[in-house]
């Protein structure tokens, strides 16, 4: 049992100085995750679609605070889209998982799964361990697996990658408006 610790410790480790954390005015590092649908999504290739890259970081699908959040981008898409804007929501979810939080709540946009939390540490995001729990999605109840819980933090990258924006305290309801708001500013 204490290898299996150690061996674990060693590789948060690994993950957390693997990437060096980007700070506003930096670039971000190319990375790959799978979406809701297990299909491979690309940093770079996104950065291609539109002027910025709106990319929030959330503690699980399913739950009070992340499906408020999760609805509000839905539902400013028209002004995101005004502004030139793609999103892109992240969390320690399983895929599976994603496509069914995407599928009940009519989310047009892409969810990403980071289960392991490198992509939330290369942002400097806090993850903790996953966990499981139970919930009822159409009168059936589903075990899911988070496999580690970021916390709530939004940024924005433009076209090349730059990191323009960051919010630590992000407030779940509010968040998309305020992205809007920034965004308009340009």
């Amino acid at each position: 049992m204490q290898k299996t610790i150690f061996i674990s410790i060693f590789l948060m480790a690994t993950i957390t100085t693997s990437h060096a954390q980007v700070s506003l005015g930096e670039k971000a590092s190319n990375f790959t995750a799978l979406d809701q649908n297990g299909e491979k999504w690309v940093l770079k290739k996104s950065l291609k679609s539109n002027e910025y890259l709106v990319i929030y970081f959330y503690p699980a699908a399913f739950t009070g605070g992340c499906t408020k959040q999760a609805c509000s981008y839905r539902d400013q898409q028209a002004e995101l889209a005004a502004v030139n804007a793609s999103v892109v929501g992240v969390s320690g979810d399983k895929p599976e998982t994603l496509g069914l939080f995407a599928l009940e709540h009519q989310l047009n946009f892409t969810l990403l799964s980071d289960q392991s939390g490198e992509i939330a540490t290369m942002f400097g995001v806090p993850v903790s361990e996953g966990k499981t729990r139970q919930i009822e999605v159409k009168g059936q109840t589903l075990e899911m697996i988070t496999g580690s819980t970021l916390q709530r933090w939004t940024f924005i990258l433009d076209k090349r990658g730059t990191l323009i924006y960051k919010d630590m305290e992000v407030n779940a309801a509010e968040d998309s408006g305020k992205v809007v708001e920034f965004l308009s500013s340009l």
